[in-house]
């Protein structure tokens, strides 16, 4: 862990514009040296946060601590410059009219000019960029752009870096390189690093913990996988990852449905009860007596094939199937309920009649 870096402590965050609460009550906490993401729909108040963690926004109620140090919410505000804490935004906003060099050492202030040169050439170096100080940002691709914008931010020597979308302007392909080089960079140089994300892939791979914000409050935080595996709520299981809802009914904490009866994960009440299923716990049955399905079509994406059936009472499903499974609309199958770490699925009760949604079908 690098020397400069800091814990983060929010407690009771609220924000509101206007008649309406952005922030209604946030607690979080990030550990020195770690990266967590805080994942959330357009609109909940991830950015807002990060603001107000910065310093560009004041909260109207709660504290804000970094290293120990009240800078938010006590009897005065330490200021943007003093609180020692860096901004990746979107794009990078890198000055067009200043080489990469430049654009590095901006914000290293105080240094002897060859100090500067030195620590420019370090960063360049770490990002992988080596030699190319004298280059413009236009003569930049836009994931080595990032880097560029990561090297900037982190020359500063910040107590604490904040994320806000940083991958979002790269297309696909190139997202997910520049995002993993970013994070093992991160994790090199030992950063306190807060990266706001509305993409749940980015959030469960770089992060060593994921707070997802919703409705202006933390709904759930935990490791990647405790909120894959185990979401407190089917609000929460819908958000993180696709699901496969399956209508059922609960009692003595399993789900009777169309593909049998199914232990529930998380404790549950009894009574009418949807099986929320990841699609990688579904798969082609190999045994007579799994459950039959019938299917309805098929979708080729190269490396798999997406069959969606119809279960015996009529609940539609989609299965992934390596390869191209030669089965067209019409064909009986039968379909497994995978569970080999014996945890059974999740489970919750059916939701309200207004918050019904159809059944069965892959959500993302």
């Amino acid at each position: 862990m690098t020397e400069h870096a800091a814990s983060v402590v929010a407690h009771g965050l609220r924000k509101a514009y206007a008649d309406r609460d952005v922030l209604a009550g946030v607690d979080l906490e990030v550990p020195a040296g770690t990266i967590t993401a805080v994942l959330g729909p357009s609109g909940c108040g991830k950015t807002t946060l990060l603001r107000i963690l910065a310093g560009f926004e004041e909260p109207d109620a709660g504290t804000v601590q970094i290293g120990g140090q009240l800078v938010a919410g006590g009897a005065s505000t330490v200021p943007v410059h003093r609180r020692r804490v860096g901004l990746m935004p979107q794009e990078g906003a890198l000055f067009p009219h200043l080489s990469v060099g430049e654009n590095i050492a901006f914000g290293i202030s105080g240094s002897p000019r060859e100090e500067v040169r030195r620590r420019v050439e370090h960063w360049l170096s770490v990002v992988g960029l080596q030699g190319r100080a004298g280059a413009r940002p236009h003569q930049l691709s836009g994931g080595q752009q990032q880097r560029v914008a990561l090297a900037r931010a982190l020359a500063a020597q910040p107590r604490v870096l904040l994320l806000d979308e940083p991958f979002a302007a790269l297309d696909a392909g190139l997202r997910v390189r520049v995002r993993e080089d970013i994070a093992a960079i991160l994790r090199d140089t030992g950063t306190t690093a807060l990266l706001v994300t509305h993409d749940q892939s980015e959030a469960l791979s770089l992060a060593d913990s994921v707070a997802l914000l919703i409705d202006g409050t933390i709904a759930q935080h935990g490791t990647p996988t405790d909120l894959y595996d185990r979401p407190t709520t089917l609000t929460i299981a819908r958000f993180v990852g696709a699901t496969i809802e399956i209508p059922g009914t609960a009692e003595n904490q399993r789900v009777h449905t169309a593909l049998g009866p199914l232990r529930a994960r998380l404790p549950l009440a009894d009574g009418a009860a949807l099986a929320v299923l990841r699609p990688e716990q579904l798969r082609l049955g190999h045994d007579p007596a799994a459950a039959p399905a019938t299917v309805t079509a098929s979708r080729f994406y190269g490396a798999e094939t997406v069959l969606d059936a119809r279960l015996s009472d009529g609940t539609p499903i989609a299965l992934r199937c390596a390869g191209r499974p030669d089965l067209p609309a019409g064909a009986a199958i039968t379909v497994e309920v995978v569970d080999d770490d014996g945890g059974g699925v999740l489970a919750y009760p059916s939701p309200a009649g207004g918050q019904r949604v159809p059944l069965g079908e892959t959500r993302r």
